[in-house]
């Protein structure tokens, strides 16, 4: 199996470094577990409309180490709730972006993305390739390769269906 490119539009720019993960639908809400709450609460600290906004498909871009600070899930339940496919960054958090594979939910790293892109411009993910197109400036960036553990974790839709199907193979291989 193959992961599918990623095309869409980029919802949101988180320029800063270390950007925190719980700042998205704020700290004194990581413990609601309403999905659709959480949505509408995402980024409503900086822009009240953002939930409204995002189309299904959309991109996050985020700077280095974003998804600092504990790894809580629900920022990113209410992301993909509003239809936010994957997350391109310069850097990644390592708890974060474990949490988020094994989720099944894509996370890209792709060195120097702050820089070619602004909220509202078309990207597309590009894994055969190897690259993040930017469609407006007709340019491209190389991303980062997943190890094949993390690939094959997207693949299957996250680390509990990647697990069952390894243990399947295994118990096929042993009959």
């Amino acid at each position: 199996m193959t992961l599918p490119n990623l095309r869409g539009r980029v919802a949101w720019v988180f320029d800063e470094q270390d950007y925190d993960i719980d700042l998205i639908i704020g700290v004194r809400n990581i413990k609601i577990t309403d999905v659709k709450e959480l949505a509408a609460l995402a980024m409503s600290d900086r822009d009240p409309n953002f939930a409204a906004s995002v189309q299904h498909g959309d991109l996050l871009v985020g700077g280095h180490n974003f998804g600092y600070g504990h790894p809580h899930y629900p920022a990113m339940r209410a992301m993909r709730h509003l239809g936010i496919s994957a997350v391109v960054a310069e850097s990644f958090s390592p708890g974060f972006f474990r949490g988020e594979i094994s989720m099944g939910f894509p996370l890209v790293t792709c060195p120097g993305i702050l820089a070619q892109v602004q909220r509202g411009d078309e990207i597309e993910v590009d894994w055969a390739h190897g690259c993040v197109r930017h469609h407006g400036r007709g340019s491209s960036l190389p991303l980062l390769p997943l190890n094949a553990a993390e690939r094959q974790t997207l693949e299957a839709g996250g680390l509990i269906p990647y697990l069952k199907q390894r243990l399947a193979r295994s118990a096929g291989a042993t009959s």
